[in-house]
């Protein structure tokens, strides 16, 4: 790869022009109405982002599925709906938001395989506001998968690891260290339906699970995000082992139109998912993180998958009898569930080997009653107090279950 070619996939644009000396007094704000992604002749693909200030920035390219990304530190968009922005065929889709605290990131979904020829910012020296130019040009899939990669930088950095060095240790009894997981986020809101987001719904129903939990003692709560921000699977789990939970709790709210879904469901993990319905949210949900523009991990080597496999079988069980727990106390708190409450499917998000895990559909925005239930208050509340009641129940069955096996 020549130097150039290099320099402009992995773009790096800090203060240029006046902005170097300007006073930053704000996020740099997205101009929808001189901003656009859309095709340049028969084979490329032109975008330029307007803002009214200059930031760092950089461009790169992910393949399997083929998008583009851009990151900013940062902007605000504003409400911008990114698929406003596109115009033509090149581009399939596009999605705008943040990433993770201070990064805000474009996502832009490439209907061939396009690589990047220019990517410039271009600053007013009156105004400071900046135009960020991208020029894709036709390709062929063997270059673009040799040219695809996200480049790995002090600037933007990647999360730390938990840096746990020991499985957490099995609760027996005392205050019972809870995980929860508000799906989606940031440049990923999920479901969408009549500007409700799966991700602000989630995060909601969260913060008033925790309140929950909080105030009836006994429990210790940890959310995985307490913000709109993107965060990734893997990320997640890493989050949950180094607060040294107890329990996983992942919170969804799909949309899914097969059958009508409707109701609460509780996942426990699975490589076969219990119905086609199953299989299609379990793969949805793992595709958000390559969506957001982050590749998930590598497999495990032979040595640390015969251990976890270990592990999992004593966790396998514990998770199948909260799921059991959380049924019956949702069952009673909110009344009728999805027909088949107790489901399993191949969720990334569930397979931490040392920590049972489990996730909850608390309903479908696809839905209307369903819907109903999760913009009110009241009802969030009573399904609130039914995951305590079922995490109460199974947390004294289990602690009673580890003195069993130490004796």
């Amino acid at each position: 790869m020549s130097g150039i070619t290099r320099l402009l996939m992995m773009v790096f644009v800090l203060w240029a022009g006046a902005a170097q000396a300007q006073q930053m007094s704000a996020l740099a704000r997205l101009d929808a109405t001189r901003s656009y992604i859309r095709d340049a002749g028969r084979s490329g693909l032109a975008i330029d982002l307007h803002l009214t200030q200059a930031v760092p920035y950089r461009v790169f390219t992910l393949d399997e599925p083929r998008r583009l990304v851009v990151d900013f530190r940062e902007v605000d968009w504003g409400g911008v709906k990114a698929a406003d922005l596109l115009q033509g065929s090149q581009a399939s889709g596009a999605r705008i938001g943040v990433f993770r605290l201070g990064w805000s990131r474009m996502v832009v979904d490439l209907a061939a395989p396009l690589v990047v020829k220019t990517a410039t910012m271009v600053t007013d020296p009156n105004d400071g506001d900046a135009m960020v130019q991208i020029r894709l040009v036709s390709s062929d899939a063997s270059d673009f998968a040799a040219r695809a990669g996200a480049p790995q930088t002090p600037l933007w950095g990647v999360p730390q690891s938990a840096g746990v060095t020991r499985p957490v240790a099995r609760q027996t009894g005392g205050a019972l260290v809870v995980v929860l997981d508000p799906g989606h986020g940031g440049i990923d809101p999920g479901a969408q339906t009549g500007g409700e987001t799966e991700a602000n719904l989630m995060l909601s129903f969260a913060r008033q699970i925790k309140e929950d939990l909080t105030r009836a003692g006994g429990f210790r709560v940890v959310l995985t995000r307490n913000e709109d921000i993107f965060v990734p699977l893997e990320t997640r789990i890493s989050i949950a082992r180094k607060a040294g939970a107890d329990v996983f709790i992942s919170l969804h709210a799909d949309t899914l139109s097969e059958g009508g879904a409707a109701g609460a469901t509780v996942y426990t993990l699975s490589e076969t998912a219990t119905d086609e319905a199953s299989a299609i949210l379990a793969e949805r949900h793992d595709r958000d993180d390559l969506l957001a523009g982050v590749d998930l991990a590598g497999q495990d080597d032979v040595i640390a998958g015969v251990l976890m496999d270990m592990a999992r079988v004593e966790t396998t069980a514990r998770a199948d009898k909260l799921a059991d727990q959380l049924v019956i106390g949702l069952t009673a708190a909110i009344g009728k569930m999805h027909k088949r409450p107790r489901q399993s499917a191949g969720f990334s998000v569930l397979k931490a080997a040392d920590i049972p895990s489990v996730l909850i559909e608390i309903g479908f925005l696809s839905n209307s009653g369903d819907l109903k239930n999760l913009t009110t208050p009241q009802w969030r509340a009573k399904a609130a107090k039914g995951i305590r009641a079922g995490l109460i129940e199974w947390s004294a069955a289990d602690a009673v279950e580890a003195g069993l096996r130490r004796q």
